[in-house]
C-alpha cells in the first residue's frame, strides 16, 4: 500500500513540475494574465481538470514560480552575508551568484522581471514579498557590522532595499545582454555597490543624522561637538 502511495505521490509532483515548466516556456512570449489554463495542460498532456489537482488557479501557479526563482537565493545569499572579512569580496560575489543564475535560468528571472509590475495582484505581491524579505535579511545582516552603529532600523531597512533594488538592476541587465556584454554589466555593478556603500559610510555625517544618533544612543551618548 505504502509503495503504491509513493508511486502515486511522485507521479503527482512530476505533473506539478511538468505544469510548471510548460507555464514558464509558454510565459516567454507572453503575459501570466493572458494565459490560459488550457494552454498548459495541452501542452503537459493532461486534462484540463487535472490542473485543479496543483494549483487553484493561473495566479497560483504564478506564484509558485515566484518562489522556484526566488526562493532558492535566500540561502545562498545568507552565506555571503555570512561571512565576515573584505566587505569588496562579499560585494564581488554577491553579483556574481546573481549573474550566474540569471545566466542559468533566464526565463525565471524574465518571468520575474515582466511580472513585478503586471496585471496578476497575488504574483505582484508575492514578488514584493519575496524582495522585502531580501532586503530584511540584508538589514539584519548589516546591523552586526561596525558601520552601522548609530543607525536606526528604519534606515538599515531602507539601505538593504537599496542593496535587493541594485540586484533587480542587475538581473534585468543581464538579460538584456549578450554574452560579450556580461563584463560589462559586472563591472557597472560593481561600480555602483560600490558608490551605495561609500554613501553609507557617511550617512550618519549629516547634522540631521548625527542628531539622530544622538537621540538613539540616549543620555549616556557623546556629548555634542563644541
Amino acid at each position: 500500500m505504502s509503495h503504491t502511495v509513493g508511486i502515486r505521490q511522485t507521479q503527482k509532483l512530476k505533473t506539478r513540475q511538468a505544469l510548471l515548466d510548460a507555464a514558464l516556456r509558454l510565459l516567454e512570449h507572453q503575459s501570466l494574465s493572458s494565459l490560459g489554463l488550457r494552454e498548459v495542460t495541452r501542452a503537459v498532456g493532461v486534462a484540463p481538470t487535472a490542473f485543479y489537482r496543483h494549483f487553484d488557479d493561473t495566479a497560483a501557479l504564478g506564484v509558485a514560480l515566484v518562489e522556484e526563482a526566488l526562493g532558492s537565493l535566500h540561502g545562498m545569499i545568507g552565506d555571503i552575508l555570512a561571512e565576515t572579512g573584505d566587505s569588496e569580496i562579499r560585494r564581488d560575489r554577491s553579483i556574481d551568484l546573481i549573474i550566474r543564475h540569471v545566466r542559468e535560468q533566464p526565463a525565471h528571472f524574465r518571468f520575474i522581471a515582466r511580472e513585478q509590475h503586471g496585471g496578476v495582484g497575488p504574483v505582484r505581491e508575492a514578488i514584493a514579498a519575496q524582495l522585502r524579505r531580501f532586503a530584511e535579511e540584508v538589514a539584519g545582516a548589516l546591523a552586526a557590522e561596525p558601520e552601522s552603529r548609530g543607525w536606526s532600523e528604519e534606515d538599515l531597512l531602507m539601505l538593504g532595499g537599496l542593496y535587493v533594488d541594485h540586484m533587480v538592476i542587475t538581473a534585468s541587465a543581464m538579460l538584456d545582454a549578450g554574452p560579450a556584454d556580461e563584463a560589462r554589466v559586472a563591472e557597472v555593478a560593481r561600480r555602483r555597490l560600490r558608490l551605495v556603500t561609500l554613501g553609507r559610510l557617511h550617512w550618519l555625517d549629516t547634522p540631521q543624522r548625527t542628531g539622530e544618533a544622538r537621540t538613539a544612543a540616549g543620555a549616556d551618548g557623546p556629548p555634542p561637538a563644541r
